[in-house]
C-alpha cells in the first residue's frame, strides 16, 4: 500500500527547467535566497508536484544554452522550461539575429520534447545605443508570437530602476529582488501548471 502511494506521487511528479545566466543562477547572492529556489517553496506552498532544475550559468549566452540544451532535455525531461537568457549576448554586442536563431532553436526543441516553454524578456543598458537595443528586445516578443509561447516582457522590470533591489555592478539583483522576480514569473507561470 506504502509502495502504491510513493509510485502514484513519483508518477505524478513533474519538473522546471530553468535555463538561464547569472540572474537565474543567483549571482553575488547566497543560491538558496534567489529566486528559482524561492520559486520551487512557492510550488511546495501551493502542494504542487513540481522540482525545479536550475541549469544557469552565469555569463551563459543562448549559444551556450543551445549546446547545453539537447543534454537537459534527454537528462531531465522537462514538463516545463523557463528560458533566461540573451543578456549576455546584448552586453558583448553579439548578433541580434543569431541570439533570435539561438532562442528559436531552444525552444523548438523543448516543444519537440514536449515542454511548454516560458520566454523571459531581457533588457540591456541605454548606453547600446538605440538601434541595437529595439532590435535586442524586439527579439523577445516576436518569437513570443511566432512561436505561440508565453513571454514575461522585461524579468527585471520591477527591480532593475530601483538601486536598493540591485548589487553594486548595477546589473544583477540583491536578495532584496528574488522576491519580486519570483512573483513576476509565478505570475505567468501559473496558467502553465497542470
Amino acid at each position: 500500500m506504502v509502495f502504491l502511494s510513493l509510485l502514484s506521487t513519483t508518477a505524478m511528479a513533474k519538473s522546471i527547467v530553468v535555463l538561464g545566466d547569472s540572474i537565474s543562477a543567483g549571482y553575488g547572492i547566497n543560491v538558496d535566497q534567489g529566486w528559482v529556489n524561492l520559486l520551487q517553496k512557492k510550488l511546495q506552498q501551493e502542494n504542487l508536484p513540481y522540482t525545479v532544475y536550475n541549469e544557469s550559468i552565469s555569463g551563459d549566452t543562448t549559444a551556450g544554452g543551445l549546446a547545453r540544451i539537447d543534454n537537459i532535455l534527454n537528462k531531465i525531461k522537462p514538463d516545463i522550461l523557463l528560458l533566461e537568457l540573451g543578456a549576455n549576448d546584448g552586453l558583448r554586442g553579439l548578433s541580434p539575429k543569431a541570439m533570435e536563431n539561438n532562442l528559436a532553436e531552444i525552444i523548438k526543441r523543448s516543444q519537440n520534447h514536449g515542454a511548454k516553454v516560458l520566454l523571459l524578456g531581457m533588457r540591456i543598458p541605454p548606453n547600446y545605443g538605440k538601434r541595437y537595443i529595439d532590435m535586442f528586445y524586439n527579439i523577445y516578443p516576436q518569437l513570443a508570437e511566432q512561436l505561440k509561447i508565453p513571454l514575461v516582457p522585461f524579468l527585471l522590470e520591477d527591480v532593475a530602476l530601483h538601486e536598493h533591489l540591485m548589487q553594486s555592478d548595477g546589473l544583477h539583483p540583491d536578495t532584496l529582488a528574488q522576491p519580486v522576480i519570483t512573483a513576476k514569473v509565478w505570475r505567468y507561470l501559473q496558467p502553465l501548471l497542470d
